[in-house]
């Protein structure tokens, strides 16, 4: 999921893999980051998402030695939703966030069809439904840094709770103008801890 606050966007996911009822994995990495300034959330097919970040990488990095700039995160987001519009017969099956800061902080849905919204917070993924009910109740324009991650895990936490296919922690990344950090687990660990 993904939240938009007053100097960054905060992005959090938790870190369980499952297929159909058995636990793949109990450590994957959910939230990457594709290039300095942009960071992407991945849910659905663990080897469609695993390629298309791989992708995203390699077309960022091309695209800064060609221009001689990073893309935007528009940018970034309409590469990834213009790929996956264009496999829309033999679709990678996942829902991705695109999330960074360029010239302010973006924040955008793209689903498997391609499909590109920009919003202001969003979630994906089988514990969305849950994580939505948090964010629809606690977003509001300007969050602080700390407001937007406290709301960010307690959303996930709650997807964890209820939702079988999520669990494991939960990894949270901030982007701003100035950085890019992966909260360690314990800047994320309190009373409500899943």
């Amino acid at each position: 999921m993904g939240i938009v606050f007053d100097k960054g966007v905060i992005v959090a996911a938790d870190k369980r893999a499952t297929m159909g009822s058995f636990i793949a994995s109990k450590d994957v990495e959910k939230v990457l980051a594709v290039s300095d300034s942009i960071v992407v959330t991945t849910a659905g097919g663990v080897g469609d998402a695993q390629s298309l970040v791989r992708l995203m990488r390699a077309e960022l990095e091309l695209y800064k030695h060609s221009r001689g700039r990073d893309m935007t995160v528009k940018g970034a987001a309409t590469l990834l939703a213009n790929v996956l519009q264009g496999n829309k017969y033999y679709p990678y099956l996942v829902q991705i966030i695109v999330a960074g800061f360029d010239d302010s902080p973006h924040l955008y849905d793209v689903d498997l069809m391609g499909g590109l919204l920009e919003e202001k917070y969003t979630s994906t993924g089988s514990g969305s439904v849950v994580a939505y009910g948090i964010l629809d109740a606690g977003f509001k324009p300007n969050l602080k840094e700390d407001e937007a991650v406290a709301l960010a895990v307690k959303a996930v936490r709650s997807a964890i709770k209820r939702d079988s296919a999520t669990g494991e922690g939960v990894d949270v990344i901030i982007v701003s103008k100035d950085k890019m950090k992966r909260l360690k687990e314990s800047d994320v660990a309190g009373p409500n801890a899943a």
